[in-house]
């Protein structure tokens, strides 16, 4: 499928996936597209950052590659590396000789960034460079020529360039600064935790099978939750994944009990958990009702 050629058509690309994108994102993720650079999307934790990948390439009808990062990533981790059991083994039978017997495609492991720049079937694919700043600055360094050219090296075979770039979107968390000459060859938008109409549209694309009444229920509860002093506060992720618990359990309305019973679909830190016993379940419940 080609990219869409419109604002208006990236948006209905990615609704049609269950992907309510605000009017900011679904601009900068068309000009991405348009213009072929890569697109970086900084923000919390469960906001729906890595899910823009999965949805564009799965409506675009091309591969995605996800490069999950994490300390201590290198170049050769991440382009490709060789397979010396294989090597050993073809020495020892006399299959390979010499060096350049023994370097070879048929002995190199492909990895992430290398599968990104082979020619692909049905379009250029999405590459996912996922929690950036789970890496450290050497390979930020490294990516600034792969994301400059398109390439990569690899020093017994040469270069390898995409003969068509591939979508490429980064994403952070934030846990540190990113650097800025390699944020300086994207486009950047930071995903914020949607409002409150904004976030129930989300709830009832990918889990129409809930209430009306229950949906604007689970919103109303999460964002309240998001206004508390808490280590870590609930994602459109958890909103989802706590509806989905609510309904197997064939929930029809939030209570006290059902709160406390399914509060590890919500908040992930026993401290956030302890704080918001605290904080009365019935009474935030009152509240909110009172206002929808």
């Amino acid at each position: 499928m080609q990219v869409p050629a419109s604002i208006e058509g990236v948006e209905e690309l990615l609704a049609g996936q269950g992907y309510v994108a605000a009017r900011s994102l679904s601009v900068v993720v068309f000009l991405a597209l348009k213009l072929g650079k890569p697109l970086f999307l900084e923000g919390e934790a469960g906001v729906g950052k890595t899910e823009i990948a999965k949805v564009l390439a799965e409506a675009l009808g091309r591969r995605l590659i996800r490069l999950q990062c994490y300390e201590g990533l290198d170049a050769a981790s991440a382009v490709a590396e060789w397979n010396f059991a294989a090597q050993m083994i073809a020495i020892r039978s006399g299959e390979a000789l010499g060096r350049e017997g023994l370097f070879t495609e048929e002995f190199l492991i492909e990895r992430p960034l290398l599968a990104a720049m082979r020619p692909q079937a049905g379009g250029a694919p999405v590459l996912l460079i996922d929690e950036l700043d789970r890496t450290d600055e050497p390979f930020e360094a490294f990516l600034l020529e792969a994301l400059s050219d398109f390439q990569v090296t690899i020093p017994e075979l040469g270069t390898v360039r995409a003969p068509e770039p591939p979508i490429v979107i980064l994403t952070s968390n934030r846990t540190r600064e990113v650097h800025d000459a390699l944020k300086r060859r994207c486009l950047y938008h930071w995903v914020d935790y949607p409002g409150f109409d904004r976030e129930l549209e989300i709830l009832q694309a990918r889990v129409p099978e809930a209430s009306e009444a229950l949906s604007r229920e689970i919103v109303a509860f999460v964002q309240r939750l998001r206004g508390e002093d808490l280590f870590k506060k609930p994602g459109v992720a958890e909103t989802i994944d706590w509806a989905k618990c609510l309904l197997a359990l064939d929930v029809i309305q939030l209570s006290p009990e059902v709160i406390a019973d399914t509060l590890g679909a919500v908040l992930k830190y026993q401290d956030d958990i302890q704080k918001l016993a605290g904080l009365e379940a019935g009474k935030i419940l009152d509240e909110i009702r009172k206002g929808l």
